[in-house]
């Protein structure tokens, strides 16, 4: 068996893409299984890897990995992108837990009905521009550095990066009255592994599309 980090999940982004966007920040490598039939998602059941009956899962070290929330702690803290003590962990976990809430109603839109997506859509917007980056702006003019942990480059801000640049591709002005987060996206970008996931034929997944929607329904049965 290779020590690659494997992933199993289908070809999109949905509860996997951070855990992918962790991974290449950290420089690590990763292959992946794509769950294409309900044979294969039944396979991983049978054999016990699937403790909840749900994907994602990530093999590493040694380990059958389920729960992105778990998956997700466990890279930041072996790569050193969970904060130096208890108090920057908690604080870490709570500006995760925002993005998460957030870009858990972007990662809903392509499975909304077609009469209720322009509703969705706004709605994810106004929240955008009124709950969540509003808080985020606030952070980072308060201590006036160059991370949401001040000087220290975390998982948290590799989470925001994600959520801004989904929501761009709702929304391409969305950082318009966003002078720090604009500034934050341009500088993270710039960081060498994030930039390198950021180009064209890397592991990075595309904007989910009726493809993807269907592939996860019959695999799921949903």
């Amino acid at each position: 068996m290779s020590g690659k980090v494997k992933l199993y999940y289908f070809y999109g982004r949905g509860l996997m893409e951070s855990i992918r966007w962790l991974l290449a920040t950290a420089g690590v490598e990763f292959e992946e299984e794509i769950l294409e039939t309900r044979e294969q998602y039944e396979a991983l059941v049978r054999d016990g890897f699937l403790l909840f009956h749900q994907v994602p899962m990530v093999e590493i070290d040694g380990m059958k990995l389920v729960q992105s929330k778990a998956i997700l702690q466990y890279i930041a803290a072996k790569y050193n992108l969970y904060g130096k003590d208890l108090k920057e962990r908690a604080l870490i976990d709570m500006y995760v837990g925002g993005t998460t809430d957030f870009m858990e109603m972007i990662m809903e839109y392509p499975f909304i009905q077609p009469e209720m997506k322009v509703e969705h859509l706004n709605k994810i917007v106004q929240k955008g521009k009124n709950r969540y980056f509003p808080v985020y702006e606030k952070i980072l003019r308060d201590h006036g550095e160059k991370y949401l942990l001040g000087n220290q480059f975390s998982w948290a801000d590799v989470q925001l990066l994600e959520a801004i640049l989904m929501m761009e591709e709702k929304c391409a002005d969305l950082l318009t009255n966003f002078p720090l987060l604009k500034s934050f996206k341009t500088r993270i970008c710039e960081i060498p592994t994030i930039k390198a996931f950021l180009q064209p034929g890397s592991q990075r997944k595309p904007v989910p599309d009726e493809k993807y929607v269907q592939t996860v329904k019959k695999v799921l049965l949903m």
